[in-house]
C-alpha cells in the first residue's frame, strides 16, 4: 500500500492558515520569521518552522500576577466565578474551528481529531459550570453540645499547568475550567512544540475574563522551555502543579514540588493493553483495536500498545488488523484534508523513536506484520505497525513508544490475559472486548486490570 496521493501544503499556505486563524479567535502576537530568537512554531506536516515567538524572560512576574489576582478572585462567589468558565464555553464554540486548525496545524491531527479536542474543551467548561454551583461541605454531628462541625472546602492559590503537545490545549482546558470555578488562578506553561494553539487559548481566556468583568490575571500564558518550566514548578507561590507528560518529566517534577511541600498532579504514561476473548465481537473488537492503536498516530497516552488475544483468534484477528492497518496506511497525509486518517508524529525526534523501539522488538524476535517504515514523503509520517512474536517482558513491550505501533501476544486463560496486561510498570487504560460477563467481570474486579480507566467492549483511548 502507499500513502494518500496528496500534495502537503506550502510552508506559506501554512503560515497564512496560522495567522488568519490567530486573527480570527482574536490573538495577538510578535510572529517573527523562522530563524529568529525566540521559541520555534513548527509544523510536523511538512517539518517547517513557520515562526518565531517571544519566549517569556520572567515567569515570576506572571506568577505574581496571578497571586494578587487570587486575593480577589477567591472570595468571589462561586456561580459568578462559572460565569467567567460559561463565557470561555461559548467563545470556545463560536471558534471551535480556527482552534481545531491550529492544532490540525501545530500538533499534526486530522480536522475530526483538532475539532474533538475543541468539544473536549466545550465540555469540561459545562461541567464546571455545574460545578459552580456544587461546592458542598458536609456538616457533621458533634458529641459536644449546642456544637456542630462544618466542612468548607477553600481555594488553593496559583495552580501551574504544565501541558503536552499531544493535546495541547484540551488538558489546559480540563484544570483551567476546574481551578477557576474553585477559586484558584491558572499560569500555563505549555509545550515548547505547541506554542500557538496556547496563544490562541489564552486570548479567548482574556477575551472572556473581560467580558464578564473578571480579574485579568485569572489566566496567564508563559511560553518557554525547560528554563520556564522550572521556575514554575519551584517557586512557592505555586499551590498545585499539574504536568502532563513524559515519566522521565513527572520523575522531576513530583520530587520538586515535594521538596517545598507543594501539590501535584501528574499524568504520565500509558503502556495501554486490550484484551480479546473467545466469545468477543470482532468487528466491534477491530474498529475499537484500529481506532485505539492507530489513532493520532499513536501519540495519545491511552493508546493501545498491547493486544492481548487468546489463542485461538491470534491468526484470524492478526490478518483482519493487518487489511485494516493497510486501508489505514493508505490514508496517511496532509491532516488538513477530508479523508485522511493518520497525520505525522509531532518531529523528527518522535520518527527516531519509532524506528528504534521496532529494532528493539526485532531484535528480540518480532515480526513485522505490516509497517515497520517511514512513509516515502516529507514531514514527519510513518506507518502503522504491527508485531507479533515478541514476548510480553521484552524491552520494546515494557517501554511506551508514543508511535502507532501494536504488539500482539496470545493468551490462553483469561488470568494469564489479566496477568499480562498487569505485567508492564505503567497503568492508565485498559479494555477487554468480551461477550462472557463473568470475564468482564474479572478484569473490572479489584484483582483485575490494575489501570485507572478499565473499558468493556469499546478501544482504550477515550478521545
Amino acid at each position: 500500500m502507499t500513502t494518500m496521493e496528496q500534495t502537503l501544503p506550502t510552508e506559506t499556505q501554512l503560515r497564512d492558515a496560522v495567522t488568519a486563524a490567530l486573527s480570527t479567535l482574536g490573538a495577538t502576537v510578535d510572529l517573527g520569521a523562522p530563524g529568529e530568537h525566540g521559541l520555534q512554531a513548527s509544523t510536523p506536516i511538512t517539518g517547517d518552522v513557520l515562526f518565531t515567538l517571544p519566549e517569556c524572560t520572567d515567569p515570576g512576574a506572571a506568577i505574581s500576577e496571578a497571586a494578587q489576582a487570587f486575593t480577589a478572585w477567591r472570595t468571589t462567589p462561586a456561580p459568578v466565578r462559572g460565569a467567567l468558565v460559561a463565557r470561555l464555553g461559548q467563545l470556545l464554540t463560536e471558534h471551535k474551528e480556527a482552534l481545531g486548525t491550529l492544532i490540525t496545524i501545530e500538533a499534526g491531527k486530522i480536522t475530526s481529531e483538532a475539532l474533538g479536542e475543541v468539544q473536549e474543551m466545550i465540555d469540561i467548561c459545562e461541567f464546571a459550570v455545574g460545578l459552580s454551583r456544587q461546592l458542598y461541605g458536609k456538616t457533621i454531628a458533634s458529641e459536644r453540645p449546642g456544637h456542630r462541625l462544618m466542612e468548607t472546602w477553600h481555594p488553593l492559590g496559583v495552580v501551574g499547568v504544565i501541558t503536552a503537545f499531544n493535546f495541547p490545549v484540551a488538558v489546559w482546558a480540563w484544570n483551567t475550567a476546574i481551578a477557576l470555578v474553585c477559586g484558584d488562578t491558572v499560569v500555563w506553561k505549555p509545550s515548547d512544540l505547541t506554542p500557538l494553539t496556547a496563544v490562541a487559548c489564552q486570548a479567548l481566556l482574556e477575551r472572556a475574563a473581560a467580558d464578564v468583568g473578571a480579574p485579568p490575571a485569572v489566566g496567564r500564558l508563559i511560553l518557554g522551555g525547560r528554563e520556564v518550566g522550572e521556575a514554575l514548578v519551584d517557586d512557592p507561590r505555586v499551590a498545585l502543579v499539574s504536568a502532563t507528560g513524559s515519566v522521565r518529566m513527572g520523575r522531576e517534577v513530583g520530587p520538586r514540588v515535594a521538596q517545598r511541600f507543594g501539590r501535584v498532579l501528574l499524568e504520565l504514561g500509558g503502556n495501554n493493553a486490550a484484551v480479546v476473548t473467545p466469545s468477543a465481537d470482532l468487528d466491534l473488537a477491530v474498529r475499537g483495536i484500529v481506532f485505539s492503536a492507530a489513532g493520532t498516530a499513536g501519540q495519545r497516552c491511552t493508546t493501545l500498545r498491547r493486544l492481548i488475544v487468546h489463542r485461538s483468534l491470534v491468526a484470524d484477528l492478526t490478518a483482519t488488523l493487518v487489511k485494516a492497518y493497510q486501508q489505514v496506511e493508505s490514508r496517511i497525509g496532509n491532516p488538513l484534508e477530508a479523508g485522511t486518517l493518520m497525520g505525522p508524529l509531532i518531529d523528527k525526534d518522535a520518527v527516531a523513536r519509532y524506528l528504534r523501539a521496532i529494532d528493539s522488538a526485532k531484535a528480540a524476535g518480532g515480526q513485522v506484520l505490516t509497517g515497520g517504515a517511514v512513509a516515502n514523503r516529507s514531514g514527519n509520517f510513518v506507518l502503522p505497525t504491527i508485531i507479533s512474536g515478541v514476548a510480553p517482558d521484552c524491552d520494546a513491550v515494557q517501554t511506551e513508544t508514543f508511535a502507532p505501533i501494536l504488539y500482539i501476544m496470545p493468551f490462553d486463560t483469561v488470568d494469564e490475559a489479566i496477568a499480562i496486561q498487569n505485567g508492564v510498570p505503567q497503568g492508565l487504560s485498559s479494555s477487554i472486548f468480551t461477550a462472557n460477563l463473568r470475564a468482564a467481570e474479572a478484569f473490572l474486579a479489584a484483582s483485575g486490570s490494575d489501570c485507572g480507566i478499565a473499558n468493556v467492549n469499546i478501544g482504550t483511548s477515550g478521545a
